[in-house]
C-alpha cells in the first residue's frame, strides 16, 4: 500500500533517506576526493560539479568552467603523479558548506606546473572549501601548498640553495 507521499510522487521514506545520505554536502566532497582525486575516475565530476561552479582556486587563464574544469585538474595531477592520493584528514560541515584539510601524495613521474618529472615523492597539504547544493558542488576554494611540492621535487630552490 502506498503512502500519502509515494502517491503524490515522492520517494518512501526510507528511500529518501538512503539518497539524502549519499547526496548529503560530506558524502558528495568525499565521493569527489575519494573517488575523483584518489583513483582518477574523471566521471565522478559529471554525476557531483554543476555546469555552473563557482570556481575560486586560480588555475590560470582558460581553465574550462564545471566538470570539464575539474576532470581537467584530475587528469593533470595524474599525468604528473600516477600513484596521485589525496587523503582527508579532518572534514567538517557547517550546512551546504564542507571544508576539508587533506594530504596530497604522489610521486612526480610526469611534467608537473611545467616542471619536467624529477622521480622524487611529495607530501603537501591541502586545504578546500566546497559548497553543495542538491548533491553538486556549487561552489569551490582550495588552498594546496604549490610551493612546498615544487621544493620537494626539487623543481625550486629557496634563496641562499638552502633545500
Amino acid at each position: 500500500m502506498q503512502t500519502e507521499r509515494e502517491k503524490m510522487g515522492a520517494p518512501a521514506t526510507g528511500e529518501a533517506k538512503g539518497r539524502e545520505a549519499t547526496s548529503s554536502p560530506e558524502a558528495v566532497v568525499r565521493h569527489l576526493i575519494d573517488e575523483g582525486f584518489s583513483h582518477g575516475r574523471l566521471e565522478v565530476a559529471d554525476a557531483l560539479i554543476a555546469p555552473g561552479l563557482v570556481e575560486h582556486q586560480n588555475y590560470g587563464p582558460g581553465h574550462a568552467p564545471g566538470p570539464a574544469g575539474v576532470k581537467s585538474v584530475i587528469a593533470s595531477l595524474r599525468r604528473a603523479f600516477s600513484d596521485f592520493r589525496l587523503t582527508i584528514e579532518d572534514l567538517v560541515v557547517s550546512g551546504e558548506v564542507v571544508w576539508t584539510r587533506n594530504v596530497a601524495t604522489g610521486t612526480n613521474d610526469g611534467s608537473f606546473m611545467g616542471y619536467p618529472a624529477t622521480g622524487r615523492s611529495m607530501r603537501v597539504d591541502v586545504i578546500d572549501v566546497l559548497r553543495v547544493v542538491d548533491g553538486k558542488v556549487v561552489e569551490h576554494w582550495g588552498i594546496p601548498d604549490r610551493l612546498g611540492a615544487l621544493l620537494q621535487l626539487g623543481a625550486v630552490r629557496l634563496p641562499g640553495g638552502a633545500p
